[in-house]
């Protein structure tokens, strides 16, 4: 498995990649608003201390029993059109994701 850290990382239809940190565990975060003609891949990096949860309960919204859990290092591709159709939480605090246009 590679570790892919490329630019730029800023939410616009120019990002192919970025990092999405969940600042307050419990409290969900949606993604920037970024086109994906194909998907995004979604990871959880490595140094995370807990797992981490992406998906849409169709609410709007994201938790540790509504979505798909990524333990450390682990990826998903998910078909959606714009990142910001997703929202992500973590159970600890300051927990990351990256993610790259597929």
């Amino acid at each position: 498995m590679f570790d892919i850290v490329i630019g730029p990382t800023s939410g616009t239809d120019s990002a192919i990649c970025g990092q999405i940190t969940v600042t307050t565990a419990g409290t969900e975060v949606q993604g920037s608003g970024v086109n994906l003609a194909n998907g995004v891949y979604i990871k959880a990096l490595a140094g995370n201390t807990g797992k981490v949860y992406v998906g849409n309960d169709g609410a709007g919204a994201i938790s540790a029993t509504t979505g798909f859990e990524l333990s450390q290092g682990d990826m998903i591709l998910i078909q959606v059109g714009n990142l910001s159709q997703l929202w992500f939480d973590a159970a600890t605090s300051g927990d990351k994701l990256c993610w790259i246009k597929a």
